[in-house]
């Protein structure tokens, strides 16, 4: 997955590069003109619509996530044992829940993932059943967060540096959502395909 999530940030600066290339234009100020009939008509191509590339935010890929984005059930408390813990990863097919300090949905306190449950209990031999998430939980402290307006391919270098799969989003110190992975790859998937789409009606677009 890394190796992919990589290659991702390299085929967009490959996409960008080739961008560049086919924007350098003639000066419209010194491009020709030609006489058709009674009036001038300029020959410079038409302006390609200003879009910026790789400006998809989290808060775009929230809102296309819809109501699951919100995090409503992709959370636990500091009190919970990890055995309810990882029960609800399981019934929601996901790999981490956000944990709040409890009767505070959004006072964030840590997270807990799959891996903690492995290396931690597992490995460790400790019992989910009387171990509560508190106490193997990444805390806050350690916590890698992003906010609505943080780029995707900046989250997508966060989780990729910081070898992580799941990452909560912040706003005003309160907890609105979380994003995964595979949300932020099939994000930058879309953008480039878009923007490709978009260099390619330019490409073909009439003089």
């Amino acid at each position: 997955m890394q190796a992919v999530i990589r290659s991702f940030v390299s085929g967009g600066n490959v996409v960008k590069g080739s961008m560049m290339q086919h924007l350098r234009v003639i000066n419209p100020a010194i491009q020709p003109s030609v006489f058709v009939g009674s009036r001038y008509e300029s020959t410079k191509p038409a302006r390609m619509e200003e879009t910026g590339f790789e400006s998809t935010t989290i808060s775009d890929v929230m809102k296309a996530k819809g109501k699951s984005a919100d995090g409503s059930w992709l959370w636990c408390t500091t009190d919970d044992t990890v055995y309810d813990a990882v029960k609800s990863m399981t019934q929601h097919n996901v790999g981490a829940l956000v944990v709040v300090k409890p009767g505070e949905q959004q006072a964030l306190a840590g997270i807990i993932t799959e891996r903690d449950y492995l290396r931690k209990i597992i490995v460790q031999g400790r019992s989910s059943k009387s171990t509560k998430v508190g106490d193997i939980m990444t805390e806050e402290n350690k916590l890698i967060t992003v906010t609505p307006e943080t780029k995707v391919l900046r989250a997508m270098q966060l989780m990729t540096d910081n070898r992580i799969r799941h990452i909560p989003v912040i706003q005003d110190k309160g907890m609105i959502g979380m994003v995964s992975i595979g949300d932020v790859v099939r994000a930058v998937v879309s953008e480039h395909r878009e923007e490709l789409q978009r260099l390619n009606a330019f490409i073909q677009g009439g003089y």
